[in-house]
């Protein structure tokens, strides 16, 4: 039987959060969020191995989380590039074909509950890609030059795409391989990679609201409550199963 990686990409520079140091390493909760994010998947009993592509200056900071944790699935910490997409495509192609899915997920994501998990896992048995997303809650628009409203976007088809993205190993390689020679070096993320290339339809998912990004100083607020109301109210069901 293949095996399913993960990948978690920590390789940002987190200029939007004050700090030293990028936002993974910021503590939540006395522990940093890039731990908090690997135990997730650490402690999943499907996912056999786990990548984590590193911000090249911060290796070693890296490397020390992963050691003092015990972390035994992280089998490499990689050398990040210079872009998102770049990084992604590090740690993708670093993956040999003992592998059959991987998940990658932003190191700053660190409530993916087990179900979602289990559910992206069970969707790649029958579709080569999936994610999880959730209907935006506000009004969408788009601005002109001078920053008035050119168009008012329907909600009923927009959707705000989380991690991990899904995808069967193969697929997501050739989509990294393809994009240099089809002039693609700033993709925002997996998911509209494979889509710009028309290499596969890409599944969506409902997500759980709980699996937040910390991408400004208030999401740390957030992150600290959750936390907290997952450990005083000890949620074992629905969303709250992290």
């Amino acid at each position: 039987m293949k095996k399913n990686l993960v990948i978690v990409l920590a390789g940002g520079s987190g200029t939007r959060v004050a700090g030293t140091k990028p936002k993974q390493f910021l503590h939540l909760c006395g522990k940093p969020i890039l731990a908090h994010t690997l135990e997730k998947f650490h402690t999943h009993p499907r996912v056999t191995d786990i990548f984590v592509v590193s911000h090249p200056q911060f290796c070693g900071d890296t490397v020390a989380i992963v050691e003092k944790l015990g972390f035994l699935k992280v089998r490499k910490v990689l050398n990040g590039g210079a872009s998102r997409q770049e990084s992604s495509r590090i740690g993708v192609l670093a993956a040999s074909d003992e592998y059959e899915n991987v998940l990658i997920h932003d190191a700053v994501r660190p409530f993916v509950p087990q179900t979602l998990i289990d559910r992206l896992l069970l969707e790649l048995e029958t579709c080569p890609a999936v994610v999880s997303a959730l209907p935006p809650s506000d009004t969408l628009v788009t601005v002109d030059k001078q920053d008035c409203v050119s168009a008012v976007l329907d909600r009923g088809v927009l959707r705000a795409v989380q991690t991990p993205q899904a995808f069967k190993l193969e697929l997501i390689q050739k989509a990294h391989r393809l994009a240099p020679e089809n002039h693609l070096e700033n993709a925002g993320d997996d998911c509209s990679l494979v889509v710009s290339l028309g290499l596969a339809k890409v599944r969506v998912i409902l997500g759980p609201p709980e699996n937040i990004k910390i991408t400004y100083p208030q999401d740390l607020a957030l992150a600290e409550y959750i936390l907290e109301q997952a450990s005083s109210q000890n949620f074992s069901g629905g969303t709250w199963k992290m």
